[in-house]
C-alpha cells in the first residue's frame, strides 16, 4: 500500500510553456494537500503527470509503501491510485448500475453496496448516465473511490457541481480516507472540507 507520494525537482511544460520549474512536495498517509493558483497554472498538469498521462520534462515521482519499498509506477498506477479529472469518463448509454458496476470490476472494487449507500446513488440506478445531472454524475464518480478502495486520490476540483448537502457527504468520504491511511491531492479552487495543507502553483505563466 502507498503511504509516501514524494516529487522531486519537477519541471512540467504544456507545448511550448514551462508551467513550473523545480517543484518538490511530499504527501504521506494521512495527508490532504490541495493545489491552489490560476487557471493555467498547472494544477490538473500536475495531477496527470503523476497519473502517468504526461511525461515530466525533468524530476522524478516516488511512490513507497510502508515498508519503505519503492513501487513500481506502472503497477502503483494501475493498481493503487485513483484520477478523478473534469471528465467524469462516464458511458452516458449506460445506466448509472452498469456503469458503477463496470467501473468497480475494472478497478478490482466490490464495495459497490457502501458505495450506493454513502453517494444516495439508490434512485439513480435505472437512469441513463447521460440523463443525470452534473452533480448527479459526480456523485455517481465519486461512488467508484469507495466501491473500489485505493490509497492515493488524485482529484481535479471534485466538488464544483455539487450542492451543500453533497459536498458535506463527498467531505466525509475523504475524511475517512484519510483516517484509513489514505493521501489525497486536489487541485481546488474553493477550500475542500477537510483539512489540508496547501501547496499554491501561482499565476498562469
Amino acid at each position: 500500500m502507498i503511504t509516501r507520494l514524494a516529487l522531486s525537482s519537477l519541471t512540467l511544460a504544456r507545448g511550448e510553456r514551462t508551467l513550473f520549474r523545480d517543484l518538490s512536495l511530499t504527501l504521506n498517509a494521512g495527508e490532504a494537500v490541495a493545489l491552489t493558483g490560476a487557471n493555467g497554472a498547472g494544477k490538473t498538469t500536475l495531477l496527470r503527470a503523476i497519473a502517468g498521462f504526461i511525461r515530466p520534462e525533468t524530476g522524478e515521482i516516488g511512490l513507497t509503501t510502508s515498508d519503505g519499498v519503492d513501487l513500481d509506477l506502472a503497477e502503483a498506477r494501475g493498481r493503487h491510485m485513483h484520477m478523478l479529472g473534469h471528465l467524469e469518463g462516464l458511458k452516458g448509454a449506460r445506466t448509472a448500475r452498469e456503469e458503477l458496476s463496470f467501473q468497480a470490476r475494472w478497478l478490482g472494487g466490490n464495495a459497490i453496496d457502501e458505495a450506493v449507500s454513502v453517494m444516495g446513488l439508490k434512485p439513480l440506478l435505472d437512469l441513463e448516465v447521460r440523463k443525470l445531472s452534473a452533480g448527479q454524475r459526480r456523485r455517481l464518480a465519486l461512488a467508484r473511490l469507495i466501491a473500489a478502495p485505493r490509497p492515493l486520490w488524485l482529484l481535479d476540483e471534485p466538488l464544483s457541481p455539487l450542492d451543500a448537502r453533497w459536498r458535506e457527504a463527498a467531505g466525509e468520504v475523504m475524511r475517512r480516507h484519510l483516517d484509513g491511511g489514505g493521501l489525497i491531492l486536489a487541485a481546488v479552487h474553493d477550500p475542500l472540507p477537510i483539512q489540508t495543507r496547501s501547496l499554491d502553483l501561482g499565476a498562469c505563466r
